[in-house]
């Protein structure tokens, strides 16, 4: 049986772009490399949908937030669809603030701006969520509530306040398996 022929041109670019750019670096306390993160949030949007911008930009969702490649660098290179989507699921760092000083409000923005998203900017955000929340659930299983210690904000309400609120604003996506999925987990993690 032969395979259906798919054009993946830019989403192999992406994928070595991103492997490029997150060269060396472990996903925080993890103990495994952070591509493998990317990797997942592609898998889960690759569910919903086979638009290759779209896995493109679940590939590339932490590129400008966590190292030297900017905005500009993903436009050249992939286009100005993949970099508004791509700009759409970057928190933006709140300067003169510690990290945990401006937790709140970042995340606060970012969930406000996903409320308001396309529901392609959606789909690319929740492969990215549901990856985090996949790697809550499992730390949560074997450690418990000591898991938070890792984060920034180790107060467990501040981060089950987070994730209800990026079930609500991807509401719009319950149809799909990865939502479904998303809200069984957070249910499992914060015991409602």
């Amino acid at each position: 049986m032969a395979n259906k022929y798919m054009d993946t041109d830019l989403l192999d670019r992406a994928i070595i772009f991103a492997v490029k750019a997150h060269h060396n670096t472990e996903r925080r306390g993890k103990g495994f490399p952070y591509i493998v993160h990317l990797m997942e949030a592609v898998e889960i949007v690759a569910t919903i949908t086979p638009d290759q911008e779209l896995l493109a930009a679940a590939v590339l969702h932490d590129t400008i937030e966590d190292t030297d490649v900017t905005l500009e660098d993903i436009r050249r290179d992939f286009g100005n669809r993949v970099a508004s989507l791509v700009e759409t699921e970057s928190d933006q760092p709140a300067e003169d603030l510690h990290e945990a000083e401006s937790w709140h409000e970042r995340k606060q923005a970012s969930i406000d701006k996903l409320s308001k998203a396309s529901r392609d900017a959606k789909i690319v955000a929740l492969g990215d969520k549901l990856s985090n929340m996949r790697a809550i659930y499992r730390d949560y299983v074997t450690k418990g509530d000591s898991l938070w210690q890792i984060f920034h904000v180790t107060d467990k309400s501040a981060h089950e306040w987070r994730y209800r609120k990026l079930a609500e604003a991807f509401s719009d996506l319950s149809d799909t398996f990865a939502y479904k999925e998303f809200v069984e987990l957070i249910d499992k993690v914060f015991c409602k």
